[in-house]
């Protein structure tokens, strides 16, 4: 990478003496329906002391109408990025209608697991092409800088993949893993990620994310994945804080995009 290419991709903020380990924060599903729920669960992270979050922004959600015609939703976009929080393409429309002719695998995977939400599991390389750099130029020309694109439910399609990295996006991340569009790089990093549908959903994710989250302690980078519907669960976002709390001397709350510039600052990459 070039030096001019380096210096374009340094974290937002630089601060003396930080934690080697990171936090990255994203919050999901935010379009203009969410967004008073967002902003509330952006104030209440900060009172926590986690100051940036990836913010994963839907351009047409469920089809309610692009973001672009809701003004207000635009500028406090602007106003998330200008105060240190990344702005990141989260699919482009948050929906897979069913098809007719699909695997029990893939039933279970697009419909039981994400509830049709699966946009990008297996869309061909010329549509996955056509939405990522329609969202990519329509969040431009409104003045943000998105960098990094994740496939709803991370559910990114080998087409759809080569399609991002074709658009030009720097970063992805799946369930499991955060990888580098540029480089080919992909570092393991599970998410932290709640399913809150059903009273057996919310007790099996409660218990799974305990026992997940004291296996990832030692872990270089932690990922907490937060949906509006979890601030509604006031167990899971309890739980969710402790979390957080338990993190707030040894990790440094920091963005996707920030991260991945340290990461290749580090590797020379």
């Amino acid at each position: 990478m070039s030096t001019i290419a380096a210096t374009e991709f340094l974290p937002l903020v630089a601060t003396a003496g930080a934690a080697a380990d990171s936090l990255v924060v994203s919050l999901h599903d935010v379009a203009p329906p969410t967004q008073q729920i967002t902003t509330t669960i952006i104030s209440e992270l900060g009172r926590q002391g986690v100051r940036v979050c990836s913010i994963l922004v839907v351009p047409d959600y469920h089809h309610q109408g692009f973001f672009t015609r809701h003004r207000e939703f635009v500028t406090w976009l602007r106003g998330l990025e200008a105060d240190g929080h990344e702005i990141v393409i989260h699919g482009y429309f948050h929906e897979r209608p069913p098809l007719k002719r699909e695997s029990l695998h893939d039933k279970l995977l697009t419909r039981f697991y994400t509830r049709n939400e699966g946009e990008f599991y297996d869309l061909s390389y010329e549509e996955a092409l056509r939405r990522i750099t329609t969202a990519r130029d329509e969040f431009r020309a409104q003045g943000l800088k998105p960098r990094g694109f994740i496939a709803p439910a991370w559910l990114l399609g080998d087409e759809a993949e080569r399609a991002a990295c074709d658009a030009k996006m720097e970063y992805t991340t799946r369930l499991r893993s955060v990888c580098d569009l540029r480089s080919g790089n992909v570092f393991p990093a599970r998410t932290l990620v709640y399913s809150v549908h059903s009273a057996w959903r919310r007790a099996l994710s409660r218990s799974w994310n305990a026992a997940l989250f004291r296996l990832l302690k030692t872990k270089t980078l932690l990922r907490i994945s937060i949906h509006p519907c979890d601030f509604s669960q006031r167990a899971i976002w309890t739980q969710i804080l402790e979390f957080i709390a338990a993190t707030k001397t040894a990790r440094t709350a920091t963005t996707y995009q920030d991260w991945i510039a340290e990461q290749r600052l580090g590797l020379g990459t």
